[in-house]
């Protein structure tokens, strides 16, 4: 019998020696190769920075910030251990008295648990096995773990472990977790908190503190407890941690830097060219923008919609709700749980109502009284350009339940607003080399994603005339040539109907120098240059400022900018003016760089150099160029670094000089309250006001700001550009030109300043009382004085009698 018996035994033993041994022949082989742990790619959203590294977005499913372990305070590691594994340092892989506990557990109640499992053997799983709770899969977890014990030092392991580590809410690994639950660095947390963060690896989805905080705080005790049994911690640390509240609490990425228009430009950029890895490989990206000049854009844009939206009037109510007579704060705060702050407008729901006051309660503020300075301008809205009559008391503006919009002065005063129904764009470059320092696309970015700096093609409206100008330069004219400023009338066939153009003011002038005419922006003057410098010709010229000449007319309608332009586009035009007559291309990338630092990109624009034109420039060099479709970039590659020149240096000067009497004393007038005498600029409207544009420039910054319905409906009669763009263009560069000092184009050769007869635009007798200076390149110097017969010069220089056909 006990032979019988041995036998029996000796037969298992040796079933089971073959049946492992057939086991391990077929797992062995199949492990997967370890070499890949030595360079693991860590999943790291992509994330994009300022030019002073603050951050203004993060794209991507996880968040995590991988750590060296030299960074990871060594009391987290303590509790970690204490948590998961407090014989790392001694076992070979495998813990073989967690996995003998595991199998005595399965032997009394039948269960299979978890136990047994170590940090090795936890990276094992997290790198390349399932979650499946089998027993294969649990011996090729063993099998991993000894594996990579073999050929991995502990501390890499460990390192491996702390940021690959789900820790629950998006958090992947312990630098992620401390953000994402504190708000902080992992150097910063406190016993309470990384304990918390130690516990969370056992259950991080049902146990974390957001989701579930009595069991989280079940599980931080029970982490302190091994923490002190093991003697990491002493007993007043124990009791003073145990003691300490719950205060972890979800943080979203710390955005420092307000530009989500130009980080979206930025994300479609690197999918367009890294596909769905941008997401995950941890690129940082950073771009042109500076910090003041975007919160300067920002606030410039919001307060002139702001203005635009007051002067008009109040719309109204957003929504309304009946009130119980007997609801509490929670349920007005249950009312406003739909409504998100807008433009750093609040929603507020109206509570009580006196005579000229009222109490409104925002959500996480409470109630608020808004007095009678802050209701009383909300005259209704009854068109564009009518108001209702002015209210005496709230209840002519407000009713009870009525949702709202307050906005905090900057006095830290509410003041009743509303949600602008007009839109509006800002874009601001540096001249030399298309570096896009500052944009903003319209008013909220979670109201409207559409960017009307790179997307929204309008009639750039008289903005555009500087362009015609310089065209007129181009073929001969001069800031002296006289054009007649009197009424026409157009039967153009590439016109719909009859066309009869007036000047804003419905005046006309008569003979007019060229810089009056930009001066006062005479709508008469420009269509007839336009006609006599000739269409074809013309667009051609302005396909040099980076225009799409497909989008322009081909008639004379092109003279008042009814052709379409973004304000980008419109921007880069003005810079070639601003930078004496260089194309640039647009850029807002500066660099791409690994999680680490390892530069992978790098823009090199062409640049306006003024006085290199060195051997640097045969260098090959990369520019990114913007698609304004869709708001992507374009890699430009060139043989050299010197941007191109356009128009002669003569030429923009002239202009920037025509310009400058635009903001001196013409329709730009409004930018004088800079104190500023280097700023050149135009202003821009179309008809019926759809678009208020201003586009103002020195040599160091150019900038255009647009106004306008996305509907295209009329702005009002009175919404110029001088009184609907200008002010948001002022705000912002009260803060673009601080601390610069007054740069003026410097004068090229070749031109000269001689006295002009300003009636005639000849040469000024010495007695003549009246006369002014104007320049003039050397060539185009009138050769009569004033009074002298004039030679016929241009077809339209003066006077009707040789007006075509098409004009009567």
């Amino acid at each position: 019998m006990l032979r019988l018996m041995f036998n029996f035994l000796l037969v298992c033993l040796f079933s089971a020696v073959a049946l492992t041994a057939a086991t391990l022949w077929y797992l062995v082989p199949r492990l997967p190769d370890i070499e890949a742990l030595k360079d693991v790619q860590m999943q790291v959203p992509l994330r994009v920075y300022t030019q002073e590294l603050s951050l203004i977005a993060e794209f991507g499913e996880k968040r995590r910030e991988p750590v060296k372990l030299s960074e990871v305070p060594p009391l987290l590691i303590k509790a970690i251990l204490a948590a998961e594994d407090d014989r790392f340092y001694e076992h070979p892989g495998a813990d073989w008295q967690g996995l003998l506990r595991a199998a005595i557990q399965l032997v009394r109640t039948g269960e299979k648990t978890q136990g047994g499992s170590t940090i090795t053997m936890q990276v094992a799983r997290n790198f390349f096995l399932t979650r499946e709770k089998s027993y294969l899969r649990k011996l090729n977890e063993i099998l991993l773990a000894l594996k990579i014990e073999r050929e991995l030092s502990k501390d890499a392991i460990l390192e491996l472990y702390l940021n690959k580590i789900y820790l629950g809410q998006r958090a992947y690994g312990v630098a992620a977790a401390a953000q994402v639950y504190y708000g902080t660095d992992i150097r910063s947390l406190t016993l309470p908190q990384i304990a918390m963060i130690a516990s969370l690896p056992k259950a991080p989805s049902t146990t974390n503190p957001i989701t579930d905080p009595a069991r989280a705080l079940e599980r931080r005790s029970y982490v302190l407890g091994r923490m002190l049994e093991l003697g990491f911690i002493t007993q007043p640390e124990y009791a003073a941690a145990i003691a300490a509240p719950q205060v972890a609490s979800l943080h979203n990425p710390a955005v420092e830097a307000n530009a989500p228009y130009f980080a979206e430009m930025v994300r479609a950029y690197m999918l367009k060219h890294y596909g769905e890895a941008a997401y995950t490989s941890g690129y940082r990206v950073i771009t042109t923008i500076i910090n003041r000049l975007q919160t300067a854009a920002n606030w410039s844009l919001r307060k002139a919609l702001l203005e635009y939206d007051r002067r008009h009037g109040y719309r109204g109510a957003e929504r309304h709700i009946e009130l119980d007579a007997h609801s509490s704060e929670d349920d007005w705060s249950a009312h406003l749980a739909g409504s998100a702050p807008l433009g750093d407008l609040f929603p507020a729901l109206v509570v009580e109502r006196d005579e000229q006051s009222a109490v409104v309660y925002l959500r996480d503020v409470g109630p608020v009284i808004l007095d009678w300075s802050s209701l009383s301008w909300a005259r209704p809205y009854l068109d564009e350009n009518h108001r209702g009559p002015a209210p005496k008391r709230a209840a002519d503006i407000l009713n009870l339940g009525d949702v709202v919009r307050v906005q905090l002065t900057e006095e830290g005063k509410w003041r009743l607003v509303q949600l602008p129904a007009i839109e509006g764009g800002l874009v601001a470059m540096r001249p030399d080399d298309g570096a896009l320092l500052a944009l903003i696309g319209g008013f909220d970015f979670q109201r409207s994603k559409f960017n009307r700096v790179t997307q929204a093609r309008r009639q750039p409206g008289s903005s555009f005339k500087p362009f015609i100008y310089s065209a007129a330069l181009d073929s001969g004219y001069t800031a002296a040539s006289l054009i007649n400023d009197a009424p026409v009338i157009f039967n153009d066939p590439g016109l719909e109907a009859v066309w009869r153009p007036e000047n804003y003011s419905g005046r006309t002038h008569g003979p007019t120098r060229l810089r009056e005419a930009l001066t006062y922006s005479r709508n008469l003057v420009s269509i007839r240059l336009l006609n006599s410098i000739g269409v074809s010709k013309t667009i051609a010229y302005l396909d040099r400022f980076g225009f799409d000449v497909e989008q322009l007319p081909k008639n004379l309608s092109l003279a008042l900018g009814s052709g379409a332009a973004t304000p980008l586009q419109l921007v880069t035009g003005f810079a070639v003016f601003a930078n004496g007559g260089y194309y640039v291309e647009p850029y807002f990338i500066d660099r791409i760089e690994t999680y680490d630092g390892r530069v992978v990109m790098r823009s090199e624009p062409k640049k306006v150099c003024h006085e290199c034109r060195s051997a640097d420039s045969t260098r090959d060099a990369f520019a990114l160029s913007v698609d304004t479709d869709s708001g992507a970039l374009a890699v430009l590659e060139s043989g050299e670094m010197d941007a191109e020149r356009v128009i002669s240096p003569q030429n923009a000067w002239i202009m920037d000089s025509m310009m400058r009497d635009v903001i001196r004393r013409g329709t730009g007038q409004g930018a004088r309250e800079l104190a500023r005498d280097d700023l050149s600029g135009k202003t821009g409207t179309t008809n019926d006001q759809r678009d208020a544009w201003f586009s103002g420039f020195n040599t160091q910054i150019v900038a255009t700001a647009w106004v306008g319905f996305d509907q295209f409906q009329p702005l009002g009669d009175l919404e110029t550009g001088a009184r609907a763009a200008l002010p948001m263009w002022v705000e912002f560069m009260r803060t673009a030109l601080e601390g610069m000092p007054p740069l003026i184009l410097e004068r090229p050769p070749g031109l000269v300043e001689v006295r002009i007869d300003p009636e005639t635009g000849q040469l000024a007798s010495a007695d003549n009382s009246r006369a002014i200076f104007e320049t003039f390149r050397i060539e185009d110097v009138p050769k009569n004085l004033s009074g002298e017969p004039i030679p016929t010069t241009h077809s339209d220089a003066v006077g009707t009698e040789d007006i075509p056909e098409q004009l009567f």
